[in-house]
Order: C-alpha cells, then sequence, then structure tokens
C-alpha cells in the first residue's frame, strides 16, 4: 500500500549553474539566481494526492538552491514509498542515472513524466530503467493520482496515458486519454502551502508574486467559443509543450475558478502580482476576458493586484486591452520569435511580424508593459536576417519605454517529440554527434552560420542601451520599481554569463 509519495527535483548542477526545467517551455542551465518558476501541473498533482489522503512530500531542490546532499537528507527522513520525477530530452540520462543510483539506497519505486516523456515513453522504461511507471501528456496530474489510486487498488484498471511492465516486464501502454477526458474545474485548487509558493517568482514580478494556469494550451488565432475551447490552436513547430503535452488542443478553466484561485492569493497570501503561465493565457478568448473580469469585478478584486500573463500578439485588440486594462494587466509576454516573415511562417507562427509589432504597440500605447520573447540559430537563417530581428526588436524596446518592458533571447532548439525536429531530421541540419543532454543551448544542436552564443548574447544586451535604461529609470513610479530593477539587473549579469560565444568554448 503506496502512502507516502515525494515529487522531486533533484538539483542537478552544471558548473554550478541551476537545471531551468519547472515550467519551462526551454531548458537550459542558467547562471542566474533570479529565475524561480513554480511547478504548476506538479503542484496541482501534489495537491490531488494530499486531498486524497496521501503523505505528500514537495521537493524542489532546484528552485529552494538546496544541496544534493541535503535533498538526499530530507528524503531519508521522509522515507517515500512512490517518487515522481519531471524531466526534459536534455536532463533524462541525468535523471535516470541520478534514480538508478539513489534507488540502490531507498526502498522507493519511481515515476517519471514530462514532455519528453510524450514521444519517448516507452523508451524511457527500456532495460535498465530505474522508473517503474512512464507518464505522457501534459494532465499528469489527473493521471499520475489515479495511477497511485490504481496501485492501492481504488480503481480497476489502469489510467489511460501510463507506460509500465507487466510481470513479463513487457512494455503495455494504456491508452490514450479520451478528448476532454480531464475536467480542469474539478481539480482541487493548488495547495500552496503544501507546494511552498512563496519560494518562487522571476525578476520581472513585483513581490510577493504568484503564478496560475487559466487553462492547458495555446488557443492560437482569435475564437470566441462559449465553451472556451479553441479551433484554431497554436502550432508553432518548435513548441514542444502544444504538440507533446498539448497535442494541440486549447482549454480554458471557467473564468469562476481562476477567479476564486485568484481570490485566495490576494486575500489570504496577500499576493501583489499573479502571473498566468498558460500558453497563450486566457487573452485569446474575448468572451472568457470579459467574463474573468466580471468576475474578478464580483469579488472586488480589481484594483488589488496586478495581472500579468503570457499572450499572442494577434490577440492584443483594442478591445481586449480595454478588458485587460480593467482588470489591472500590468505586463503581457509575447513571442516575437523573428522579424522575418519567412521564418515565421516555416515556424508556423500564425502570424506575420507587422502584426506581432501591432499587437505589441497596442499594448504599450495603453500603458501595458511588454516583454518580448525571441530566438535566435534558425538554421535557414542568415546573418543578415538575425541582425534584422536584432534591429526591429530594438525598436520596439525603445518604442514607448515604460518600466517592466524587456526581452528574452534563447536559441532555437528542435526538441525531439516537436514538428522542427522531424523537420530537422528530414532535412539533415541537426549535428548527430551530439546526444540528448547537448540540447542545452550550451551547444549549437543545428547546423547554422549564426553564433547562436553570440547572438544571444547581444540579445539581451540590449537591456543596455543607453536610451532604454534612461526612459525606464524616468518610468519609475515607487520604492519598488527599484527592487524590481535591482533584481532585473542581477537577472540580466546571470544571462550574460549563460551564453558564451563560440571562440569561448574552445571548439
Amino acid at each position: 500500500m503506496i502512502r507516502k509519495i515525494c515529487l522531486y527535483y533533484p538539483p542537478l548542477v552544471k558548473n554550478g549553474m541551476f537545471p531551468l526545467i519547472t515550467q519551462n517551455r526551454q531548458f537550459k542551465f542558467s547562471a542566474s539566481r533570479e529565475i524561480r518558476i513554480y511547478p504548476l501541473v506538479m503542484a496541482s498533482l501534489a495537491t490531488m494526492l494530499d486531498a486524497a489522503g496521501y503523505d505528500v512530500l514537495f521537493l524542489d531542490g532546484i528552485n529552494r538552491r538546496i544541496s544534493l546532499e541535503n535533498c538526499e537528507k530530507i528524503l531519508a527522513d521522509f522515507s517515500p514509498e512512490f517518487m515522481v520525477i519531471e524531466t526534459k530530452a536534455p536532463l533524462f540520462t541525468a535523471h535516470q542515472d541520478y534514480i538508478r543510483e539513489l534507488a540502490s539506497r531507498i526502498n522507493c519505486r519511481f515515476a517519471i513524466c514530462g514532455d519528453h516523456i510524450s514521444c519517448a515513453g516507452a523508451k524511457s522504461l527500456s532495460a535498465g530503467s530505474p522508473f517503474s511507471w512512464a507518464v505522457g501528456g501534459g494532465y499528469y496530474d489527473f493521471i499520475i493520482k489515479n495511477l497511485v489510486d490504481w496501485l492501492n487498488g481504488k480503481i480497476n484498471h489502469p489510467p489511460p496515458g501510463v507506460f509500465y511492465k507487466n510481470s513479463d516486464q513487457n512494455i503495455i501502454y494504456s491508452q490514450d486519454p479520451e478528448s476532454g477526458a480531464f475536467n480542469l474545474d474539478e481539480a482541487p485548487l493548488i495547495d500552496r502551502d503544501l507546494t511552498r509558493w512563496s519560494d518562487y517568482g522571476e525578476a520581472y514580478l513585483y513581490r510577493p508574486a504568484a503564478y496560475i494556469l487559466s487553462g492547458r494550451g495555446c488557443g492560437g488565432a482569435n475564437t470566441n467559443h462559449q465553451d472556451y475551447t479553441s479551433s484554431m490552436p497554436g502550432r508553432c513547430t518548435f513548441c514542444i509543450w502544444q504538440h507533446a503535452l498539448w497535442r494541440r488542443k486549447a482549454v480554458l478553466r471557467s473564468p469562476e475558478s481562476t477567479a476564486d484561485e485568484i481570490e485566495i492569493l490576494v486575500k489570504k497570501y496577500r499576493v501583489r502580482e499573479i502571473f498566468d503561465d498558460n500558453e497563450s493565457g486566457g487573452i485569446w478568448n474575448e468572451l472568457w476576458l470579459e467574463n474573468f473580469y466580471r468576475s474578478l469585478e464580483k469579488r472586488r478584486l480589481t484594483g488589488k493586484f496586478y495581472f500579468s500573463s503570457n499572450a499572442r500578439a494577434d490577440s492584443l485588440t483594442p478591445g481586449r486591452i480595454r478588458l485587460l486594462q480593467k482588470i489591472g494587466c500590468r505586463l503581457l509576454k509575447v513571442g516575437v520569435e523573428s522579424a522575418n516573415d519567412s521564418t515565421l511562417a516555416r515556424i508556423k507562427k500564425d502570424e506575420n511580424f507587422r502584426a506581432i509589432s501591432d499587437g505589441i504597440k497596442n499594448a504599450k500605447d495603453a500603458g501595458i508593459a511588454v516583454l518580448m520573447t525571441t530566438m535566435v540559430g534558425y538554421p535557414w537563417e542568415s546573418s543578415a536576417e538575425m541582425q534584422h530581428t536584432h534591429h526591429e526588436v530594438k525598436k520596439l524596446l525603445l518604442y514607448k519605454t515604460h518600466f517592466g518592458d524587456s526581452l528574452q533571447s534563447s536559441i532555437f532548439t528542435p526538441y525531439p517529440g516537436s514538428p522542427v525536429y522531424d523537420q530537422s531530421l528530414a532535412e539533415n541540419k541537426i549535428d548527430f554527434s551530439l546526444p540528448l543532454s547537448a540540447y542545452d543551448m550550451d551547444h549549437k544542436v543545428l547546423l547554422s552560420e549564426i553564433d547562436t552564443g553570440r547572438a544571444c548574447h547581444e540579445m539581451w544586451k540590449l537591456h543596455l542601451h543607453p536610451l532604454f535604461l534612461l526612459r525606464s529609470l524616468f518610468a519609475m513610479r515607487h520604492a519598488d520599481d527599484f527592487l524590481l530593477a535591482l533584481r532585473g539587473i542581477k537577472s540580466l549579469l546571470g544571462h550574460l554569463g549563460d551564453y558564451r560565444i563560440e571562440n569561448d568554448r574552445g571548439n
């Protein structure tokens, strides 16, 4: 009988840098100490298990910055019988090796989940694997809770979405979950104390900050379906979550459930800023957004907190911007990816750069800060095209600069399970000499003429543009802005150390 369950993020550091795995679509090790993103689906799993009467240890050694030695002391004191590990492609081998060694010292059985498992479930249980179960898809909170219930004899059949070994050691896959099998409104609201919510936050959020998921999956192009689903979900070929976790389906929680969660965060925990880390927030559905605003008004929550969210630029229409202003939106995180329309078409962004630029300007015209995300290292782009993106992003960064405007840059990486991985294989664009552990943005996985480390470094350095610094300084309004700016500077310095130019790599 399983009673004691640990959800564990082991701090497998690399050269003093921490692995950014929790709630991250793209993976790298980072020197920044300001990135501590709340693992929302794993936190939901912890809550479900706790509500079902299991004894749960939520041990995030990465974001708590606990050493591996101290993590194992905590594990020894707790003595788990069942452990869950979330992995990604670059960490999968390291997780296997670590859990294999850990399994020799503790009496526990192990399950693994994450976007990589969605496309390598059977392989993750191959001979020598320390894992007994592999769970695919993005609803692993529902699935693993049901898996534990099945192992304890509470239900008669293994839940859908699980790879496991039968008595003959053959790997069995239960079955795919049915469409609509999981009702997000039926999940209990996350237990923030159990999951140590105050350990988390990012440099660009006011403290105390908290994270929510208004739904799961990118809604893509504008839609107003009354059931809060999307008929045109996002199909960006690089997005491993949209394809491996959500299977290109997008569903939103009810606005009322989302507002209930925010009410607890504001009134009980005195949270100042709430970030919706759903793929494109709930902003892609204007009907949902309008009802969300009404739900907040009914609870007298507007004006009591800052709201921030992921968003697609094509969702930032004047009508939705007005609703966001009423809600109290401070910041939107918007994917630019590239300023070259040929690249945007190739990665199936379903937006051209003019539409992206217009959406960002609409938000900034309304006084909402924008965090732009960009990528470098597309194997088909020339250095001149990369410079064009750099130039256009700089123009947007300097357009009506507000305090809080910023950008992020990462290296275009083809994770197994994403369409761009299959495309890159077919076009022979992948460096096959590199193992999966090299898909960590510290190596050039795709054959490209661009020095990706230098290009990323130069993107991040746009924060040091004198005009941007001056405008940001004059846009500060209160003392907390200076604290936010200080965290931002520390985070920037960490990121500048993350990306080394090729001549510095010794290759």
